[in-house]
């Protein structure tokens, strides 16, 4: 049987033509897939739940999968990559990305685990391979939200520069095709931009309707990076530790509703569909069928208005889900110091 038939095969009836989801263009002339599966399954998936859900995703129409080697699960990702190519759909036509955890900073741990990421992943390079957090500073699995390491330290530019100058390496080896960052803000940002040999082609951060963080996403997007949103419906399924009272619901916003209702598409897809539209790749996790196949048609969705996009710029809240303060480092500090927002590094 030809390739050309096994990726017919492959293709379920009820999925999406790949050809029909628009790809944006990074800096390098790379083109990738307007949206992504994420495969973090948070406590509550287990890690071959996410692997089956990744190949059925290919399936519907999935080429581009968010990974990562804290996930605990790419070993389990990878037989399923390999069925997808063997069914004939080829690797250059996926995107498959991942990311150096925190305590592999080190540059000489950074090739490690790259190389390990590859082997479970069962593919000859990565199409993007991302620093997960500008932080060293580890935490156990599972773990409440007041863990912290007594070896925590701040984020120290010459230190992070170390490891982006192994990431580079990468590149020049051919591990990777592109490299870039996660959780930055503008001045951890800036310096990178300024001392980079290979630049980053990405910011992957959190972006959803409640928070847009559009004076970083203006940033990112005019210093020719893509924002990549994580937590793109609100994250409903996110680790107990990242839930605090104060945290807003995106799906149920009226504004949200009222579109959806309008387009006669659950919430879900109004917000896919203005974050796409915005200019940003969301990569929403899902392992129920419905909810990854209805995600990836929102990307095929008509044009939002202009007053329904002018409408969700109105509902911002600045509300932070993922606030990390598992990677604080300090006595005393609250989840902000990660953040920067006063311009100006915390150190």
């Amino acid at each position: 049987m030809s390739a050309a038939a096994k990726a017919k095969l492959f293709h379920a009836p009820d999925g999406v033509d790949v050809e029909q989801v628009p790809k944006h263009t990074l800096a390098t002339g790379a083109r990738i897939p307007v949206i992504g599966l994420g495969t973090f399954g948070s406590d509550a998936v287990s890690g071959e739940t996410v692997a089956a859900a990744v190949r059925d995703a290919a399936s519907v129409g999935y080429r581009h999968f968010d990974c990562a080697s804290v996930y605990g699960n790419e070993h389990l990702i990878g037989p399923a990559l390999r069925d997808i190519q063997a069914s004939g759909i080829n690797r250059e036509e996926l995107w498959v990305t991942s990311k150096l955890w925190n305590d592999m900073h080190a540059p000489r741990d950074v090739e490690a685990s790259c190389e390990q990421s590859l082997k479970e992943l069962q593919v000859d390079f990565l199409d993007l391979y991302l620093v997960h957090w500008p932080f060293p500073n580890f935490h156990p699995p599972h773990c409440d939200v007041s863990s912290r390491s007594p070896d925590a330290r701040p984020y120290i530019h010459e230190e992070y520069m170390r490891t982006w100058r192994a990431m580079e390496r990468l590149v020049e080896r051919g591990l990777v095709k592109h490299i870039g960052t996660s959780n930055m803000t503008i001045p951890k940002l800036r310096l990178l931009l300024r001392d980079a040999e290979i630049k980053p082609v990405c910011n992957e951060m959190e972006l959803h309707p409640h928070f847009q963080q559009q004076e970083l996403f203006d940033f990112v997007r005019s210093s020719g990076l893509l924002p990549i949103g994580y937590c793109p419906l609100g994250s409903p399924g996110r680790p107990e530790r990242d839930r605090t009272p104060e945290d807003t619901v995106d799906m149920e916003d009226p504004v949200i509703v009222a579109i959806a209702r309008r387009l006669n598409v659950h919430p879900a897809a109004a917000c896919l569909k203005w974050a796409i539209q915005r200019g940003q790749v969301p990569i929403p996790f899902s392992v129920k069928r419905s909810n990854y196949l209805a995600n990836l048609k929102a990307a095929t969705l008509p044009s939002l208005t202009l007053a329904d996009m002018q409408a969700i710029a109105g509902i911002t809240r600045n509300t932070r889900l993922v606030k990390g303060q598992v990677f604080l480092w300090k006595a005393g500090q609250s989840w902000e110091d990660l953040w920067d927002l006063n311009g100006e590094i915390t150190s």
